[in-house]
């Protein structure tokens, strides 16, 4: 039995998707019948980025080829074929693209020619949107959007890393959040209720003078990091819903980040009304966001209509896989 295999690979934990290749003529439906879920990825420069990025694969397809006996399939002799993966950090063309591509078939036993390593970006585009044209916009600790057209073509806009490129994210929207406060405990700015919200969300006391200087030290922890202000949008988000201005201010302004990415995306491929899926835990969660994102996409990109995926990152991955078996 030949399988293949598709991975999303993320921050926090990677899945493993695996199916039966087709004959290897051409592209075909995949049978999904086994899925598996392993430890998260970092980049791939950091100190410990390739060793984690290993394991994450190697157990991930483990586990999933233990669901294989209950699909009623022999794993003992299920041999992989071709896989892959989606992971965050990884530009195409780059040498992190090429050194992924290389731990990736040495992790799995593949030929480089049957492994293909990119960003979970490009996965989700082609999970989203797997026979045509049209764009995602995620936004969740961090926001990219990506789009293609009917000729293949993709084009991206954002992504560019938290310390540069974050407007339209969860981390953003804390970050923004947690800037405005302390131009509250400072004077520059008339005190709300967004900062005693936000200072109690940190376990910090909104009334202790010596609150802010924590605050201060608090942010620029190793274990803080662009996830501890993403913690802190859904605390922005209420505010905004109970009518707080500033709040209100902060999330308009990072969801016109994301009507803009998506126009830009647009703009790049010459698309025209296109479909948009919006994706990642700040638009899912975050009313706040979706709404003004949904209005301004309206205003910068018209004729655009919202749709959801047809298929997750784990369900593109699978079908760029189905592809590497076709070349022969």
């Amino acid at each position: 039995m030949k399988l293949i295999a598709g991975f999303d690979a993320g921050q926090t934990h990677t899945t493993c998707r695996l199916a039966l290749a087709g004959d290897g003529l051409a592209p075909t439906p995949v049978r999904v019948i086994g899925e598996g879920d392993g430890p998260g990825v970092c980049h791939l420069a950091a100190p410990e980025g390739p060793e984690r990025f290993e394991a994450a694969l190697r157990e991930s397809l483990v586990r999933a080829r233990a669901h294989l006996v209950d699909a009623g399939e022999p794993a003992g002799t299920a041999v992989l074929v071709a896989a892959a993966v989606g992971a965050s950090g990884i530009e195409l063309g780059s040498p992190v693209q090429a050194h992924g591509q290389a731990l990736a078939a040495e992790a799995l036993g593949l030929p480089l020619e049957r492994v293909l390593v990119t960003g979970d970006e490009r996965t989700a585009l082609r999970g989203a949107f797997p026979d045509g044209a049209g764009l995602v916009v995620i936004s969740g600790t961090g926001t990219i959007a990506v789009g293609r057209d009917g000729q293949g073509r993709e084009h991206r806009c954002g992504g560019w890393g938290w310390l540069l490129d974050g407007a339209g994210s969860a981390m953003d929207i804390g970050r923004d959040g947690l800037a405005l406060s302390l131009q509250m405990a400072d004077g520059r700015a008339p005190d709300t209720p967004l900062r005693r919200a936000l200072w109690a969300a940190l376990d910090l006391d909104p009334d202790d003078p010596g609150s802010a200087q924590r605050l201060k030290a608090l942010v620029v922890a190793a274990s803080f990091g662009p996830a501890g202000f993403a913690r802190l949008a859904p605390v922005v988000d209420q505010q905004a819903s109970a009518g707080e201005a500033e709040a209100i201010a902060v999330m308009e302004r990072n969801a016109d980040a994301l009507a803009a990415m998506a126009a830009g995306v647009a703009r790049g491929l010459d698309l025209l009304g296109p479909a948009v899926c919006p994706m990642g835990g700040a638009l899912h969660h975050l009313e706040q966001l979706r709404r003004p994102f949904t209005s301004r996409l309206a205003v910068v990109l018209p004729g655009s209509r919202l749709m959801s995926a047809a298929g997750d990152a784990c369900q593109g991955a699978l079908a760029m896989a189905v592809e590497l078996t076709a070349r022969g």
